[in-house]
């Protein structure tokens, strides 16, 4: 695991890469105003911190280290955490997100994988107003067999078939794919067309019901048994109760969780 005095560089140098203007100093209209890079860095390393708003600035305050890897002589209100999270949207952390999975080494060798976070944070009163039930947010990933690095994220908090959600990934990520594989919740014969289509391996199983998808199967297992290491991914994802999402709607859970893939990018890249 990287040192949090790496991390803080590693978000810093994300950040600056993501921003049109890097040069900007991190404070420049004093406590008032931050860089739009310095957010992004500070959000980023929240995310290893894992603590409360409030939490987080009492920390940093005592980073002294830290906050000098961020050109700031003391933290940021624990309510600009707040808004700065809730100001990025989902198609600029997934252009972090993809940055992130380059700097940590992709191969184009990945595996498609899904599993579940808890959603415990969210109340009983925002369930029944949002119109949801599900306990848990279903969460899948594209993630690089070799370096476990995390390319892509679906989230998804209704009945969803993973064999749609699959090819959903997939067509956002075809130019950057050699070799896919997934179990047999993702057999469907058109994505494995649209794999051949765009020159990546399908090394998805078949569901056997039939002689020849058992042989199939058999054929593909050599090169198969990498994708358990999608498992390993959500893992680490899940380590120290990293399991339960803190946000409360599900907007908000999306960002998060794409936030601590990018962390786990730059962690992957730092080890």
């Amino acid at each position: 695991m990287a040192s949090l005095r790496r991390l803080a560089r590693m978000c810093r140098d994300l950040a600056k890469q993501h921003v049109d203007d890097p040069d900007v100093p991190a404070a420049p209209d004093g406590a008032d105003g931050y860089a739009k890079w310095t957010q992004i860095a500070l959000i980023l390393f929240r995310v290893e911190l894992e603590k409360s708003l409030r939490e987080t600035e009492d920390y940093l305050n005592e980073m002294p280290g830290v906050l000098a890897v961020f050109d700031l002589d003391e933290a940021p209100h624990y309510s600009s955490f707040c808004r700065w999270e809730d100001e990025y949207r989902m198609r600029e952390l997934r252009r972090l997100l993809r940055a992130s999975a380059e700097q940590a080494g992709w191969s184009g060798e990945a595996a498609i994988d899904a599993s579940g976070f808890q959603r415990d944070q969210t109340s009983y009163h925002y369930r029944d107003r949002a119109n949801y039930s599900f306990q848990s947010m279903k969460t899948t990933i594209l993630i690089d067999v070799n370096s476990l690095a995390i390319k892509d994220v679906h989230f998804t908090t209704q009945k969803a078939w993973d064999g749609h959600i699959g090819m959903q990934v997939f067509r956002r990520n075809a130019e950057d794919l050699r070799v896919l594989s997934a179990d047999a919740n993702y057999s469907w014969s058109d994505l494995r067309e649209e794999c051949r289509s765009e020159s990546t391996r399908p090394l998805i199983k078949h569901r056997e019901q039939t002689p020849l998808q058992k042989a199939h199967n058999a054929r593909m297992n050599d090169d198969y048994n990498q994708r358990w290491m999608s498992e390993t991914g959500f893992s680490q994802l899940k380590q120290d109760d990293g399991e339960k999402l803190r946000s409360r709607s599900w907007h908000g859970q999306f960002r998060e969780l794409t936030r601590k893939c990018i962390v786990h990018n730059l962690t992957q890249a730092a080890s």
